[in-house]
């Protein structure tokens, strides 16, 4: 189900892959783009029936709950990529927490994806920093963020994301990728709109400068 914003004539493209709670703030975050860019795009949200599965690149046990992590990360992007065939878009692809290590890791599959946004992603995902210092990433500029609590649990896969996060953003780096870290307020529940809103706007202003708009 495809879920958009904007207006479908824009060149910039923004997918972000979304549940039932993110399609709350979905309004909420697009207006947020605007007002941080003044830029057209159009958003495409689409959601997805299985957040654990469907958007985990390999299996791996639950860090919370019961329910381990799949590995349909592979056919979602699939089907994703069908939205892609217009050459003449300019095409971004983000999301928050789990949907942002999905738009990471499809970064790696396809060159489809000019710009990354990764609002705070789920880094700490097993396995995911040794695939980044294996892989080199195919977008030009990825948008990294997290909260100032996210690290500060007592579950400890999920306390890593913040040394994770940060070895991900020097990774890039050292890589040569337009990138960014940026540190919001607040645990990992806090704003995921509003974060993912200034992720995308990041990417945006980018494409922006690139174009050599004044």
């Amino acid at each position: 189900m495809i879920t958009a914003y904007g207006n479908p004539e824009a060149s910039a493209v923004l997918i972000q892959m979304v549940d039932e709670h993110d399609l709350e703030g979905l309004e909420s975050e697009a207006a947020e783009i605007r007002k941080l860019t003044g830029e057209d795009f159009y958003l495409m949200a689409v959601k997805v029936g299985n957040w654990n599965t469907d958007l985990s690149p390999w299996h791996a046990p639950a860090v919370f709950g019961r329910e381990d992590f799949g590995s349909g990360a592979a056919d979602t992007l699939s089907e994703v990529l069908k939205y892609t065939e217009n050459k003449s878009k300019t095409w971004f692809i983000g999301g928050y927490s789990l949907a942002g290590l999905f738009a990471l890791w499809a970064a790696y599959q396809t060159d489809v994806f000019q710009g990354v946004a990764a609002a705070s992603p789920s880094v700490w995902f097993p396995g995911f920093s040794e695939y980044m210092k294996e892989n080199r990433i195919q977008a030009n500029s990825v948008y990294l963020s997290l909260g100032d609590r996210e690290e500060k649990t007592r579950n400890p896969v999920m306390a890593a994301v913040g040394d994770r996060i940060r070895e991900a953003y020097e990774l890039l780096q050292g890589q040569g990728i337009n990138t960014i870290l940026e540190w919001n307020q607040g645990n990992h529940f806090r704003d995921a709109d509003k974060r993912t809103a200034k992720a995308f706007a990041w990417l945006l202003q980018q494409r922006k400068k690139g174009e050599g708009t004044p």
